[in-house]
């Protein structure tokens, strides 16, 4: 790895003890801490669809549904914890904030489960739906403070907070690059750990056991994260929101090209005509990130009730939980990424001249068609997965397993972690880099506002396809996935991944980064 930056700034704590602080040193406590939080976190969004329609008996359409409706509101509500973090908390506090929370919602979930699985078989009681809802969408307050202020903090250790654009020397943006690389490389081993590891236990210990380990990962992902505290540099947040309520508002006042005001300049520290337009031109980029992302979150929704059907044992016996196969997309992230960073970035970067290889929107660019690829072939292979339930005479019996093996569900699962690889790191790094420095957790919350919205427009979509197709037909989302069309709906969201794809590099190729280390 490059080594970043060291700078001297004050301490997490807003003491005034100077120190050399920052560098992969302190963004290796934040990788460590990224790797167990998701562990935890994962463990419970990663099985969410088996919970709702086991323990609790939800149809298949309302939980897939209400999975992604809250999945939605876990990446919108980083938006408020951006917020809160740099304009009064500062994101270290918010991640010790985030670490509270998580502890207590998944301290309710365990209980919560634990007692359940005391008391007499019955039908769930309305108080402990509610109960276990405020319980999730805790947890999703806990993923709003944390995930936008401990990446932004991680990449803060790599050149100057208040930078206007520009991201300090090359040296600096190259290690920031391969930062937001290898800290997705760190969540997909958590990701990966918590569907196989994690579902196991659910689905053999108990929903307790399981639920008590992601606890356990996020207690010691908060002991982790205060044992780094001294190495961390972390800008100081104005404490009554002025500095970036008076950022934000400079960086709009661009769009409608008032030269007039020199604060603007000295607050984006650059020429007024290289951010004319920015917000206006962000918006496009935004929406194309939300329809991507309303194709890519089948991943813990649909895929997982797909490969549920499947004959999933190995030849040791052992039967995968459904949700172990979305342990594929972190074992391509954990395959893909040190290569893209190690192999392919500094080849293309003697061919370009680009710090990272290519633009971030060339990256992004690349990633999203693949999407639409996924969704073509688990399309395909939901049509013979029909075809074989058909021959086997299972049509009318969905409790049996298909007589088709687990593996022709992997395709899809590992084209599906190849858009993310270059797609959603892309558009990480891409919303970091283009709002001003003092905002730059609000930057990372705007790229999971768009994931967070592109999961409620899935969740409108499979209500409104499930609900416009009980016709004489069936539902293409039925319970009984035999009877159902799943391979009509991903062809719907291929089509959609196609038109979002030519929309995308219309804007992208219009686009003027504020950044000076961008072409």
């Amino acid at each position: 790895m490059e080594s970043g930056e060291l700078l001297r700034r004050p301490g997490p704590s807003g003491s005034s003890k100077s120190g050399v602080r920052g560098g992969w040193r302190a963004a290796f406590y934040l990788v460590v801490v990224a790797f167990l939080e998701r562990l935890g976190f994962y463990g419970v969004q990663g099985n969410l669809i088996m919970y709702l329609t086991g323990p609790l008996g939800m149809p298949t359409a309302a939980a897939a549904a209400g999975v992604n409706a809250w999945a939605g509101t876990v990446l919108v509500l980083p938006l408020l914890g951006a917020l809160a973090a740099d304009s009064r908390l500062g994101r270290y506090r918010a991640v010790l904030a985030a670490g509270v929370l998580y502890l207590l919602s998944l301290g309710m979930l365990t209980a919560s489960s634990a007692l359940s699985a005391s008391s007499a078989p019955s039908t769930t009681s309305p108080a402990h739906v509610t109960f276990i809802y405020v319980a999730l969408y805790l947890l999703a307050l806990a993923q709003g403070f944390h995930r936008p202020c401990a990446e932004a903090l991680g990449a803060d250790q790599f050149a100057p907070m208040s930078d206007g654009g520009g991201g300090g020397d090359p040296s600096s943006r190259a290690s920031r690059s391969s930062y937001f690389n290898w800290f997705h490389f760190s969540i997909s081993w958590g990701y990966a750990t918590s569907t196989t590891a994690l579902s196991y236990l659910e689905d053999n210990a108990g929903w307790a056991a399981g639920f008590a380990a992601c606890w356990a990962a996020t207690a010691l992902s908060l002991a982790v994260f205060l044992l780094g505290a001294r190495t961390y540099r972390a800008e100081q947040p104005a404490v009554d929101g002025s500095r970036l309520v008076e950022t934000v508002r400079a960086w709009a006042a661009s769009v409608f090209r008032r030269k007039d005001d020199t604060s603007t300049q000295r607050l984006l520290n650059r020429e007024p005509e290289d951010g004319k337009g920015l917000v206006v031109k962000l918006l496009p980029i935004w929406l194309g990130a939300m329809v991507y992302a309303s194709v890519t979150s089948q991943v813990y929704t649909l895929f997982t009730k797909q490969g549920s059907t499947l004959d999933r044992r190995l030849v040791t016996g052992l039967v995968v939980p459904p949700a172990a196969l979305q342990c594929l997309i972190s074992l391509t992230f954990i395959v893909t990424l040190p290569v893209y960073d190690r192999a392919f970035v500094p080849l293309l970067r003697r061919v370009t001249g680009h710090h990272a290889g290519v633009t971030t929107l060339q990256r992004i660019a690349t990633g999203m068609p693949m999407s639409g690829v996924a969704m073509a072939v688990a399309a395909l292979v939901e049509g013979r997965r029909l075809r074989v339930a058909a021959d086997a005479g299972l049509v009318d019996r969905p409790e049996m397993a298909v007589p088709m093996s687990l593996w022709w569900v992997v395709p899809q699962y590992v084209l599906m972690g190849l858009a993310m690889v270059l797609a959603d790191v892309g558009l990480e790094e891409f919303f970091y880099d283009q709002v001003p420095g003092a905002a730059r957790s609000v930057g990372l919350a705007l790229c999971l506002s768009a994931m967070g919205a592109g999961n409620y427009a899935s969740g409108m979509l499979v209500s409104a396809v499930d609900w416009a197709t009980r016709g004489s037909g069936g539902s293409w989302i039925s319970d009984n996935l035999n009877r159902a069309h799943l391979d009509y709906f991903y062809w719907l969201l291929a089509g959609l991944a196609v038109l979002d794809v030519a929309v995308f590099m219309y804007f992208s190729k219009r686009f003027a980064y504020r950044s000076k280390g961008e072409p």
